[in-house]
């Protein structure tokens, strides 16, 4: 691993999406597919040659953390994890202190693979638990069981990882609040440094759609308990009540484990926050690379093609590079085009977009937005700009100040999609 250490002024937070899955769990929208060994490998060549494509934007920046989501990254073998690490650390500059996290799956973790994460700067393990009970599991279409859970947390704590996060998900089709209690409390008792708790959302194009959308005509309730009755034999999701106990619980009993909340839906030790994510909700520059990643760089979000024959056509030919006669062998040169030609849904932030975009992403963080903050980039008040909705959501008692931070009340925090569309 060879690291290339320069100082710039830029930070930069790279994401690197692998789309594959052994199985589509019945709650995924993600942009995500079963594949088999050969796709895979293609896949790890288009992304490298995306990966050196990038090279000549980014000479200005030093990344401070990369995050491979998916997907399930820990499908890639050792071989092509290792391939698509050496492409980064020759392509971009890294900051000393670096963040590396992988997502991993239970039951596609090998000694092989966590051999190789370690050889490669992979300092943080992000495992996809979900729940400790094994019906949950199945009704979530997950490829694994808890005990397999356990042999994977054993493997990459036992490797040496001491930073882990383990995600969990509420709100399971037939999950009560007594089950939701013995997910959290057999989780925190493992001590992982990091916990994201996600309340199940039924997205449309899902299978748990089809079980548990919405039947009703356009004008009709749409509330949970509907969906709820709609799903006919189908395992029913928590009522409002049940759901309202589990939310309330997972803060309570985290806490006396140790975890603090620093987002809405995700605790940790201390100095154990993850790095990526609060760069996501502070605004910093982020590019993703492959299949469908988005990016935001200098106030404009765009993202990669998300259908796989198109991004393959435009990386998966061979960059120019030297023949063994000591030549220039050139099969083709538009996969080192601009990112300008492969963009898709490029958006340039408003002055107006940019503050409407600190205010609900900041106010993600417990800790809140400051005040002085917002001065500092915006060159206005942060009261001249959004001062009624302050006003109001602080009468409400939704906001609080102190100390130059606004922040959400625990109130606040239950209606926060409530307070942040006020904001736009």
């Amino acid at each position: 691993m060879c690291l290339n250490w320069m100082m710039t002024d830029r930070e930069l937070e790279l994401y690197v999406h692998i789309p594959f899955c052994v199985r589509k769990c019945a709650y995924c929208d993600f942009l995500s597919f079963p594949s088999g060994t050969r796709e895979r490998k293609e896949y790890v060549d288009a992304l490298i040659r995306e990966i050196e494509s990038r090279k000549e934007n980014y000479t200005d920046c030093r990344v401070s953390t990369v995050f491979l989501g998916g997907g399930t990254p820990s499908v890639l073998d050792g071989e092509d994890s290792a391939r698509l690490f050496d492409a980064l650390y020759r392509n971009f500059t890294f900051m000393e202190n670096l963040e590396i996290t992988i997502e991993v799956n239970p039951g596609t973790v090998t000694g092989e693979k966590v051999a190789s994460w370690r050889k490669s700067g992979i300092n943080r393990i992000s495992i996809g638990l979900q729940s400790v009970n094994d019906d949950e599991l199945r009704m979530l279409g997950r490829i694994h069981t808890y005990r397999e859970f356990l042999d994977t947390y054993a493997l990459v704590r036992d490797a040496g990882f001491d930073n882990i996060n383990i995600d969990l998900i509420s709100a399971i089709p037939g999950q009560t609040v007594k089950s939701w209690e013995r997910t959290l409390r057999t989780a925190a008792e493992l001590s992982p440094e990091h916990i994201s708790a996600y309340s199940l959302i039924i997205e449309e194009g899902t299978p748990f759609y089809d079980m548990y959308g919405e039947t009703r005509q356009e004008g009709e309730p749409s509330d949970r308990e509907d969906k709820r009755i709609s799903a006919g034999s189908f395992p029913s999701l928590p009522d409002e009540e049940e759901d309202r106990e589990i939310y309330e619980q997972t803060g309570v009993i985290l806490n006396e484990y140790g975890y603090h909340r620093y987002e809405i839906s995700n605790y940790a030790k201390p100095g154990f926050e993850c790095r990526h994510n609060l760069g996501y909700w502070e605004r910093k520059e982020y590019l993703g690379l492959g299949l469908g990643a988005s990016s935001l760089i200098r106030e404009t979000r765009f993202h990669n093609p998300s259908d796989m024959k198109k991004y393959m056509e435009v990386f998966s030919e061979r960059m120019p590079s030297e023949n063994a006669a000591g030549g220039t062998e050139c099969i083709r040169t538009d996969c080192s085009a601009g990112e300008e030609e492969i963009r898709e849904e490029t958006e340039t932030l408003s002055r107006e977009e940019q503050m409407a975009e600190f205010m609900i992403l900041g106010l993600r963080k417990t800790a809140g937005i400051s005040v002085d903050e917002f001065h500092r980039i915006y060159g206005t008040g942060i009261k001249e700009v959004y001062g009624s909705q302050i006003r109001r959501f602080k009468k409400e008692g939704l906001l609080t100040e102190q100390n130059g931070m606004i922040r959400l009340t625990p109130r606040g925090i239950d209606v926060s999609n409530y307070v942040f569309c006020e904001f736009l």
